[in-house]
């Protein structure tokens, strides 16, 4: 379509599609490619995968679209209110006329420094074991008392005691208050774990530590919530804090953390012993509801009627059988004197099977007895001869008798060696039928 101009060479009279267009590509020549930083506002993402909100600051709005591929990109939910950077291209959506920016890349302000920080503690204390599933520890069914770390002036707060109260009002409740954002917040989180597991050993000792400002009389406390409201990196940064952790590791009860929302996740989250969503959840976690136990106690009385209605059947049951068998005293008494009668026969015949056997038993023994003694005495008998004939053998004198003679020195020692005896020794020799003293010669 040709453009118009006035007749009188007024100003051109645009279409309004061709001035879109004019001021898109003015945009797109002198601020693209662009980086703006400020708050979301209005998020919403559409079935399509496309994303569309707003970033504003105290000055101005702008309209912005992420389309799916961008967004797939994102490693992180972005909310409302949280300070983001956003990296895109201005345009002028033709349809409305409205300046939009089409948002390439999305990160969270000044989240690099701090994330980089993050992922080091992360590595640090995953690699010395502050995160092994092995040492979390489950959460008590019935707690005796909760503990719960938070600020007074913190929305967490007013989600945490209102879950307590509207699903365990029995159950009590010890706040510690605590700074949960800026430079003081870790000492300031740590000394209030610090006073709850001084309360919670205390319970194990049976007494309490007044020293450190806790109230006479406090429950004993079997698990505690750490919880915060959400926020941006930034405000979160107290509960990644080292010496935080440690103390979280160290504590004689679970805990139970609820820092942010589902998205966020500090290095306190992986030391506690369960990680819940959001405080409310955290609170929910450790109250089970009242009415979930009066239930189970219905059950359990329910139950236990039961079971005494079936004793009592059963003992009802055996009372009429006795009383049955008791109504005919004359029949049971017949039936005990038959099974006495009977025992009575059982024992004299075992009886008289006994003695027989033993009278057997000594018969067979007299008659080997006998026998054995006998052949005995010859054994011995026979023994003895060989014996005598051996000795009578060894006889000195049946060698004597054989023409050798026993020689002796004058004090009867008997001499077995010719240099035993020196010349003009006495010696004495024994013969078969008498002895000889004789005189030792000097040899020649």
């Amino acid at each position: 379509m040709p453009e118009l101009f006035a007749a009188d060479g007024a100003a051109r009279v645009w279409e309004v599609g061709a001035l879109c267009r004019a001021v898109a590509d003015a945009l797109e020549a002198r601020f693209n490619p662009v980086a703006v930083r400020g708050e979301i506002s209005g998020f919403a993402r559409a079935a399509s995968g496309h994303c569309y909100f707003a970033i504003k600051d105290t000055q101005g709005q702008l309209r912005c679209a992420m389309f799916r591929r961008a967004a797939s990109l994102l490693d992180f939910a972005p909310r409302d209110g949280e300070l983001v950077e956003l990296r895109g291209r201005l345009g002028v959506y033709e349809a409305r006329g409205d300046l939009q920016l089409i948002v390439e890349s999305m990160q969270r302000a000044g989240q690099g420094a701090l994330f980089e920080q993050f992922l080091r503690l992360k590595a640090k204390l995953e690699a010395e074991g502050l995160f092994d599933a092995a040492r979390k520890r489950p959460l008590p069914l019935l707690p005796r008392g909760i503990g719960v770390v938070t600020s007074l002036g913190a929305a967490a707060l007013h989600d945490v005691v209102s879950a307590l109260r509207r699903r365990v009002p029995h159950i009590p409740v010890v706040l510690v208050p605590a700074l949960v954002q800026g430079a003081g917040a870790p000492a300031s989180l740590i000394a209030a774990l610090s006073k709850l597991y001084l309360l919670a050993q205390a319970a194990s000792r049976q007494e309490a530590d007044l020293a450190v400002n806790i109230p006479p009389g406090a429950p004993p406390i079997d698990v505690i919530l750490l919880v915060r409201g959400g926020g941006a990196i930034e405000d979160l940064w107290a509960f990644n804090d080292e010496q935080l952790a440690r103390t979280i590791v160290q504590s004689p009860v679970p805990v139970v953390s609820g820092v942010g929302h589902e998205t966020d996740f500090t290095i306190a989250d992986f030391c506690a012993d369960l990680r819940a969503p959001t405080p409310t959840a955290a609170a929910e976690l450790v109250a089970q509801p009242r009415s979930v136990w009066l239930g189970a106690l219905d059950l359990l009385q329910q139950r236990l009627a039961d079971a005494v209605q079936r004793q009592l059947d059963a003992r009802w049951q055996r009372l009429d059988q006795a009383a049955a068998r008791l109504g005919r005293p004359s029949a049971f008494a017949a039936r005990a004197q038959l099974r006495l009668a009977q025992q009575a026969q059982r024992l004299r015949h075992a009886m008289l099977l006994h003695l027989q056997h033993l009278m057997h038993m000594q018969q067979a023994l007299e008659t080997d007895l006998g026998q054995k003694t006998r052949l005995r005495l010859a054994r011995e008998h026979e023994r003895l001869e060989r014996l005598a004939l051996r000795l009578e053998l060894l006889d000195p004198q049946q060698v004597l008798q054989r023409g050798y003679a026993l020689l002796s020195d004058a004090r009867g020692h008997v001499l077995t060696s010719a240099h035993a005896a020196h010349p003009g020794d006495a010696v004495r020799a024994r013969l078969a039928d008498g002895t000889l003293d004789l005189l030792v010669a000097p040899p020649h």
